[in-house]
């Protein structure tokens, strides 16, 4: 999973890496955990939707 690349990721200074900012429960969390894929997953990219319009 790649937090630094999600829309949902944001950096904490205290642990020096990107957590998620969504409030999951522990079994989602858990999902997520176990599936090395995450069904929140945001492309923090906003220029994606503009290429693919061209």
């Amino acid at each position: 999973m790649e937090c630094e690349t999600c829309r949902n990721g944001v950096y904490d200074e205290e642990f020096d890496e990107y957590a998620c900012a969504l409030m999951l429960d522990e079994d989602d969390f858990l999902r997520v955990m176990q599936a090395k894929t995450c069904p929140y997953y945001q492309t923090g990219d906003d220029y994606s939707i503009v290429r693919k319009q061209n």
